[in-house]
């Protein structure tokens, strides 16, 4: 890159011309995470699309209308039977909750697996838990306010 280049790169960052737009996910069954995202965390189901001839669907689900925030895309692909395998370089999700101890204790009512129950962080710092999705992701909760 020349460095013209990353001077106007560094130039539209700065002008508010780049934002995430969204992060994507695969998930094995589409309905049963629209559910955990809608109904478990609150999010509102944007937008969602066939594609017949890719045999996929794409849902996007988030807290606001993908003009104001980032989202989740949730990409099934028809057929895929067999859970993702994770990897181990993704990390996770972060959503801010004003409640995480009342947040924990609905979802665990609802049997979503809580392998890190809310507590202070080891080090010090926020009030931190960690969920997983119904395909084994994780998703930081941390407490707002």
């Amino acid at each position: 890159m020349t460095t013209q280049a990353a001077k106007t790169l560094v130039n539209n960052r700065k002008s508010n011309d780049f934002r995430l737009l969204h992060t994507m996910i695969r998930v094995r069954d589409l309905d049963k995470s629209i559910d955990f995202y809608t109904r478990m965390l609150g999010m509102k189901l944007l937008r969602k699309k066939d594609y017949p001839s890719g045999e996929f669907t794409l849902a996007f689900v988030g807290y606001d209308d993908e003009e104001a925030g980032a989202v989740i895309e949730l990409t099934h692909n028809w057929g895929q039977n067999e859970p993702y395998e994770l990897g181990s370089g993704f990390g996770h999700l972060a959503i801010g909750v004003p409640d995480i101890y009342g947040t924990c204790e609905a979802l665990a009512a609802e049997d979503v697996r809580i392998p890190r129950p809310p507590g202070p962080m080891k080090h010090g710092g926020s009030v931190i838990a960690f969920i997983e999705d119904p395909d084994g992701y994780k998703i930081e909760l941390i407490q707002r306010g």
